[in-house]
């Protein structure tokens, strides 16, 4: 009995690894809400409205700030970044520490390709980093150490690939791989890997450094240039590259594949706020065009086609409950986020937690946008209320964000009971972390 007790457990763990789906996500750098076509952006990007057409574009997604390192780091440990040390992005050691920050993300943090692989995945990171590694910082933990079988990053990295680093810098004219051609490399890196491991489920972090600035289409362009033309052209290819990796992903036999696009935080320059919908805010501002990017779903036959999701709040901390939840792995004992596969699956979900940011720990640290666009720097999103106040408990203001997406309208004075109810939330919050 005992047996065949063991023969049937063993067939419905099979089935169950035939069930993972392949997981690769996609991250676009400096990438505003408005950035894609179907969302009214100033470039076409046919290949990524294809992609919304086949899957679902969700329009409430917030990355967990507006600024790199902290929003990365969300994303791989299912943390309100404050919480792991990243406030900021990451910088030499002495600007680290002006900041009050790490010098990188430490791996005792939960780490989402770290459950993937203990589930059996092969996992790869494959792009920019900018977790730890680069500048002075030398003693950054290696790929492997948060749970990745293979690691090629950029300059901001602890491995970075030789092939895109020439020189010790970000960049350079004198790197094998261009800076036009970095997301074919990338794509052609994440395709290789999906080859190699045709035997076992696949997660890769597919991390995009376009559409950031520099904007260099060819050898002819002036980096220092930040134009609409050489916009135009990055995102453009990158665009292309997006819509190579999906028609591979289309003709492909076997194992299903789960795709997420969006961004890492808003855009800056903002061409007139077109970049971010029209929204206020940008990259370092904590308004809704800092940290409200666009997010779209691909999984033929799973994710719902042609669906926009106007409902559902959703963070990019809820991504490791959630994609665990989808591969079969140990969801995290502890995490900011909530599991929003049901929204992924057609059904529109209403948070049961609230969302919460911080950005800019002192005026002279931190780079900030100019005017309206400087936020204050803590932020909560509870319903349809979001509130953003200073950590001396300063300069409050409450927006209504169903019908003031913009943040145009502050209803502060009329709303005291509930201006300090959240104000209390997130005031407390910040005071928690290290």
């Amino acid at each position: 009995m005992r047996f065949y007790l063991t023969i049937l457990l063993a067939l419905h763990l099979h089935a169950s690894a035939a069930e993972q789906p392949n997981i690769i996500v996609v991250l676009a750098d400096d990438f505003g809400w408005g950035d894609i076509g179907t969302q009214g952006g100033v470039v076409p990007t046919p290949e990524l409205d294809r992609m919304a057409a086949e899957g679902t574009r969700f329009t409430q997604f917030y990355v967990a700030s507006p600024i790199c390192s902290a929003s990365r780091a969300a994303l791989v440990t299912g943390l309100f970044p404050g919480r792991v040390r990243i406030n900021s992005f990451l910088q030499t050691r002495k600007g680290n520490a002006e900041c009050g920050q790490a010098d990188f993300l430490d791996p005792k943090f939960p780490s989402l390709p770290r459950e993937l692989k203990a589930a059996g995945y092969a996992t790869a990171h494959i792009g920019k980093w900018h977790l730890g590694g680069g500048r002075d910082v030398d003693n950054a933990p290696k790929f492997s150490a948060y749970g990745y079988d293979l690691g090629l990053g950029t300059w901001e990295s602890p491995e970075p690939d030789p092939d895109l680093t020439a020189t010790d810098w970000i960049w350079s004219p004198k790197d094998k791989v261009k800076r036009w051609d970095r997301s074919r490399w990338m794509v052609d890196r994440t395709l290789d890997f999906l080859k190699m491991h045709q035997d076992k489920p696949v997660f890769v972090n597919l991390w995009f450094d376009d559409t950031h600035t520099p904007w260099v289409p060819d050898d002819a362009a002036d980096p220092k240039a930040e134009t609409p033309g050489q916009f135009k052209s990055v995102l453009t290819e990158m665009d292309r590259q997006i819509g190579r990796l999906l028609a591979t992903l289309r003709e492909a036999k076997g194992r299903e594949t789960l795709v997420l696009f969006f961004g890492d935080n808003g855009a800056l320059p903002t061409f007139a706020q077109k970049r971010v919908g029209g929204m206020r805010g940008s990259k370092l501002s904590l308004y809704e065009g800092g940290d409200r990017v666009p997010c779209i779903a691909w999984q033929p036959g799973k994710i719902p086609a042609g669906r926009v999701d106007q409902e559902s709040v959703i963070g990019s901390v809820d991504l490791f409950p959630t994609l665990a939840k989808i591969a079969g792995a140990s969801s995290p004992t502890e995490t900011d986020g909530e599991d929003v596969a049901a929204a992924l699956a057609g059904n529109s979900i209403k948070r049961t937690r609230p969302l919460l940011w911080e950005y800019g720990r002192n005026p002279d640290s931190f780079k900030y946008p100019q005017g309206r666009n400087r936020s204050p720097n803590l932020a909560i999103r509870d319903g349809k209320w979001k509130l953003l106040i200073q950590d001396d408990g300063t300069s409050a203001a409450l927006y209504d964000l169903e019908t003031d997406a913009n943040e145009t309208h502050n209803v502060a004075g009329g709303n005291a009971d509930l201006v300090s109810r959240l104000s209390s939330t997130v005031l407390a919050w910040r005071k928690s972390l290290p």
